[in-house]
């Protein structure tokens, strides 16, 4: 992601808090989501230092994690990437959802301190040669897996999902201050039946609640985006604005 020179005043994008923070903006790329438009991306100096605390406040203004980097999207012409966060203690299953948690009471569910495995890389590569060969992750390989998720920070939990010993799914999600951010989840593309990316996000409410956390950050939602469409059936559903989040659905 190439880099432009000019440094965004961070006092425009934070409280002041963490307004003394350094931040640079890339040039203009094609969008991996919307056809026909450019995108640009704000991002954390990468040699700031990081702690849980200000991982926990920049989420708060929309922030995600990417392998070592914290960005968030900064379109000149386009906002249509809507940070988006589900408050656990006020979340309510749907019927459906409330199905696909009984479907997969049978996993077997432990973290693991380490998914640099030749068995994680394969359900990774299968799973994104898959399910996403029409995006930029596309074809996998180990390098990318590498630095997009096997980044060592002292908030990361990897959940592993077990069928009869075998691995059929990964959360990899940050314990933060305020939540839980999901920051990736891979899955075998063979058990459709299961709705494994759906039980995952069900999995990480029911985390947050066991530790008091009140909410799942989602990441980024996109309404015209097919492969987004999953993250606004989970209700409540809270999306971010300036220094507040505001309930829509």
């Amino acid at each position: 992601m190439g880099e432009s020179d000019e440094h965004i005043p961070a006092a425009e994008k934070l409280a002041s808090d963490i307004e003394s923070l350094q931040f640079f903006q890339t040039q203009e790329h094609p969008c991996s989501y919307i056809k026909e438009q450019s995108a640009s991306t704000l991002f954390l100096n990468p040699k700031q230092k990081i702690d849980t605390a200000l991982y926990s406040q920049l989420a708060e203004y929309g922030f995600r994690r990417s392998g070592t980097h914290i960005y968030k999207p900064m379109c000149a012409h386009c906002d249509a990437c809507i940070p988006i966060r589900i408050p656990s203690d006020s979340f309510t299953a749907s019927r459906q959802q409330k199905r696909t948690w009984r479907r997969n009471q049978d996993l077997a569910i432990s973290i693991v301190k380490s998914i640099d495995t030749d068995e994680h890389y394969a359900l990774y590569e299968a799973y994104i040669n898959a399910r996403h060969q029409d995006g930029d992750m596309y074809p996998a390989s180990q390098e990318q897996f590498r630095s997009f998720l096997t980044s060592e920070w002292k908030s990361t939990r990897y959940y592993e999902f077990r069928e009869a010993g075998r691995l059929v799914a990964v959360s990899v999600a940050d314990v933060m201050d305020n939540g839980i951010a999901a920051v990736y989840s891979y899955y075998s593309p063979t058990l459709a039946k299961r709705s494994l990316g759906s039980f995952i996000v069900l999995f990480l409410i029911e985390q947050a609640k066991t530790v008091n956390l009140p909410a799942v950050y989602l990441g980024y939602w996109i309404k015209s985006c097919q492969k987004m469409s999953y993250k606004s059936s989970y209700r409540p559903l809270e999306i971010q604005n300036g220094a507040q989040w505001l309930r829509v659905l």
